[in-house]
């Protein structure tokens, strides 16, 4: 029992000595700064909604959903787009069997469908919808944007905001002749949240004015673009 209890009392004695010898080791000397970078980047996919909705021509002359459906398609493969990118997106209330039921029993009744176009730019809007009548486009929106290699852009941009945050202690360091010895964390602050999926306010209706000037108008107005930003908290040693 003595025995056990000086090894115990050696053992808490070299347990002390070493907390000692811990506690008087110096402090770590180290610098923690932000960094961030911010991308600026031109989307290459454009969801366009487009609504159309059947109207009388005159008092007897009805221009039928079908005929606009067919004007649209056309359009957009005349524009060089593939059909899979053109999809339904609502059918009149989004209830088809009401929709059908209406149209078959009511000689009245305008149909309306909502289509959703994808794009890889914005300047071919005119072209497409100068090939559709007019008076059957209901409205036009830009329902959401992206880009294809969105997650690229995210990646680079949390490598230049790391970089700049070691270039920030470099030369916060260098005023006072020190200098970083290695990272010792990192830790991701923020990174962007653009609108990807949201949609978006600007609306662009049907202008038969210009339409009627120049079917094959261009827009050379630039489209909006997607800031990716990204920011980054680092600690760095100091030699």
């Amino acid at each position: 029992m003595k025995k056990v209890m000086l090894l115990l009392a050696g053992f808490a004695i070299t347990l002390s000595a070493w907390a000692q010898q811990t506690d008087n080791r110096p402090p770590v000397k180290k610098i923690e700064v932000n960094g961030s970078a911010e991308i600026e980047i031109t989307p290459d996919e454009i969801y366009l909604d487009i609504t159309l909705k059947e109207y009388y021509k005159t008092k007897t002359n009805k221009i039928d959903i079908s005929t606009l459906e067919k004007q649209l398609q056309t359009a957009v493969a005349d524009a060089g787009i593939h059909k899979e990118n053109l999809t339904i997106g609502n059918v009149f209330g989004n209830n088809p069997d009401y929709w059908w039921r209406k149209k078959k029993n009511d000689p009245d009744f305008l149909a309306q469908k909502k289509y959703t176009l994808k794009l890889k730019r914005l300047d071919m809007v005119n072209i497409i919808l100068a090939g559709v009548d007019e008076e059957g486009i209901s409205n036009v929106n830009i329902a959401s944007y992206t880009h294809s290699k969105m997650e690229d852009y995210r990646k680079e941009a949390k490598i230049k905001a790391l970089q700049a945050a070691k270039t920030k202690a470099n030369y916060l360091l260098g005023a006072i002749d020190e200098s970083i010895a290695g990272v010792l964390e990192v830790q991701e602050i923020n990174t962007d949240n653009y609108s990807d999926v949201r949609p978006v306010n600007t609306m662009y209706m049907a202008n038969a004015r210009m339409q009627a000037e120049d079917k094959a108008a261009v827009s050379d107005i630039d489209f909006k673009t997607i800031k990716v930003r990204a920011e980054v908290r680092a600690v760095f040693g100091i030699k």
